[in-house]
């Protein structure tokens, strides 16, 4: 069901420099104090092509990246190739490798069961990165999708692989190891291709880029006449087993800005969950002997209550009936459901107006005792495993169920989609 292809990725030339001052975060995770830093960087640093900080943002990445391949600041490489991409990182202690491949994949609209999505999206980014599209030609970042390979067929080739020099080395900012080694062999290209050829795979990161990517395809199919072979049909994507040890969730805890949790609200809880006062240095280990059930740790400035739910018969109630019982089991489906909608009225939540997110606990607690939020609740993170399931039962997670750390770098590969270019099966 899934088909991918070797592309001839444009990367910088060492014309271009040292490659740490060039690569950057991914355009909806730079912030303007790190699109200033990015840019005095470098003249050339990839934050100037995919979040320009002058006013006509899609013109002058248009003309900056015609300028640079005219330069030959950025090649396009001779032969297509698959791009086995590692990352080695660290959270809380804990070291990681995060194994992948960056490839083409055929675009497929959501409704053909193939492409899956996990969460909702909003219009804004759309139009955006739609625009850019359209003035660039160009995949300037990849999407993030995950399938399944139980038996390991493509990490086995990906091992191989590793244990030459890499083609690209650079650490980014946070510390994290991002190595990139080139698929030419056409052997090892048909064993990966016939590895996901049966599967359906899911959009971890990037829903609005892959709509995009849809919907530009179309305009073009509307405009010319088309091969399958046309590169716009497919997207440049980084694909990750779901069942790599290093594919790793942070949580996204709650910090409700306008809602305190009262004494009412409490004792409504407690009809359906276990309420036991903790202290600070518990926290994280309440919420790892619970991981298996649902529980919850609420912080209102003054005392932390850890949660656990009773019984998912009890909550049902809460419920749309048109929830499968996978999606009722995700914790932060019922902390919405249950704990904000019924119990404390909180409902129809907007970003940064009634309701803020963290993906570390010391971080929300900070917003609570700064007088930002009223009451922070740390949940679990949701696991690989749910949002496989969640998307193949065609429904869609709440609003930041997942945070997939750490981000793809941006400026390590680049795809042409202009029309003309092809991409060989």
């Amino acid at each position: 069901m899934v088909e991918v292809r070797p592309f001839r990725a444009i990367k910088y030339s060492p014309l271009a420099g040292n490659l740490e001052d060039l690569v950057t975060q991914p355009y909806d995770k730079i912030s303007p104090e790190m699109q200033k830093n990015y840019y005095a960087k470098s003249e050339y640093n990839y934050c100037r092509l995919i979040l320009p900080i002058e006013e006509n943002r899609y013109e002058i990445a248009k003309e900056r990246l015609e300028r640079w391949l005219a330069q030959r600041i950025l090649a396009k490489e001779d032969k297509p190739g698959i791009y086995v991409y590692y990352q080695d990182f660290e959270v809380l202690g804990r070291q990681y490798q995060r194994k992948g491949m960056i490839c083409a994949v055929k675009l497929h609209p959501f409704s053909e069961g193939i492409v899956l999505p996990h969460e909702k999206t909003h219009a804004g980014p759309k139009i955006d990165r739609l625009n850019m599209l359209r003035a660039t030609l160009k995949n300037l970042e990849p999407g993030f999708m995950l399938y399944p390979d139980d038996d390991n067929r493509t990490v086995k080739i990906f091992e191989k692989y590793a244990r030459q020099k890499p083609l690209i080395e650079v650490t980014d900012e946070y510390g994290v190891r991002n190595r990139l080694w080139k698929v030419e062999d056409t052997a090892d290209i048909k064993a990966i291709q016939e590895a996901l050829r049966d599967k359906q795979v899911v959009i971890a990161d990037g829903h609005h880029r892959y709509e995009t990517a849809v919907a530009f395809r179309d305009e073009l199919r509307a405009k010319m006449n088309w091969s399958e072979d046309d590169a716009f049909n497919f997207r440049m994507t980084l694909l990750v087993p779901v069942n790599d040890p290093g594919l790793v969730i942070l949580p996204g805890h709650r910090i409700l800005l306008q809602k305190q949790l009262m004494a009412e609200h409490i004792e409504k809880i407690r009809e359906y969950f276990d309420v036991s006062e903790i202290k600070r240095h518990e926290v994280e280990d309440f919420l790892a002997q619970n991981r298996e059930r649902i529980c919850f740790v609420a912080y209102d400035g003054a005392r932390y209550l850890g949660m656990v739910l009773r019984s998912m018969e009890k909550v049902d109630k809460f419920f749309k009936p048109d929830y499968s019982e996978d999606y009722k089991k995700l914790d932060v489906v019922v902390l919405r459901d249950v704990i904000f909608e019924g119990i404390m009225d909180a409902r129809d939540l907007k970003i940064d107006v009634d309701i803020d997110y963290s993906r570390w606990i010391d971080e929300a607690i900070d917003k609570v005792n700064c007088g930002k939020g009223k009451v922070a609740f740390f949940v679990n993170a949701t696991r690989p495993e749910q949002v496989l399931q969640i998307a193949k039962n065609r429904e869609r997670m709440p609003e930041k169920s997942t945070d997939f750390y750490p981000k793809m770098l941006s400026g390590l590969t680049m795809m042409d989609i202009a029309p003309g270019e092809k991409l060989n099966a």
